[in-house]
């Protein structure tokens, strides 16, 4: 039973679907409850993304997605965006995503700068990306609602190994 990192297929919807039905997650992310499978699919479905799956015999049970640029000025940045299904949080799921879009993104996509928000009282990712090599940039000040009240996000990035200061 080994968690396997691979490129999202159609047939991952229904795992994608379920994380996204558990509000512990949500409440993480900038979307709301009652997506419905229409809507994740719409998510995932642009062109100017990448989305890698945590895949448990057959079963997406995490994700990792990297959005990137198009603008000229802008093709060397990408933003990324994480959920684990929470039973198999503390299993070293998010590092193993991370890893692989981190390498992806440095090797393979050539981008420069990963950045990402994230809520400033979501202890666990925080940790994770500073593992990682993200730092905090900047904080934006009530910039979600989150379990029925305004909430701050922290901004974080990380440059690519290869790239010289």
């Amino acid at each position: 039973m080994a968690i396997t990192i691979r490129h999202m297929e159609d047939t991952d919807m229904d795992g994608l679907c379920d994380i996204y039905s558990i509000s512990s997650v949500l409440e993480n992310t900038s979307q709301f409850m009652h997506l419905g499978s229409k809507r994740i699919g719409q998510l995932f479905s642009s062109s100017d993304l990448i989305t890698l799956v945590a895949d448990l015999d057959g079963r997406a049970v995490g994700h990792v997605t990297l959005f990137t640029r198009q603008k000229p000025k802008e093709k060397h940045i990408a933003s990324t965006a994480i959920a684990v299904h929470p039973e198999f949080h503390g299993r070293g799921v998010g590092s193993m995503l991370m890893a692989e879009a981190i390498d992806l993104s440095d090797n393979w996509l050539n981008v420069l700068r990963l950045e990402l928000e994230v809520n400033t009282d979501n202890a666990p990712a925080i940790a994770l990306y500073r593992k990682f090599g993200f730092g905090l940039e900047g904080e934006k000040k009530m910039a979600t609602f989150k379990s029925g009240q305004y909430a701050d996000l922290y901004l974080m990035a990380r440059l690519a190994s290869w790239h010289q200061v």
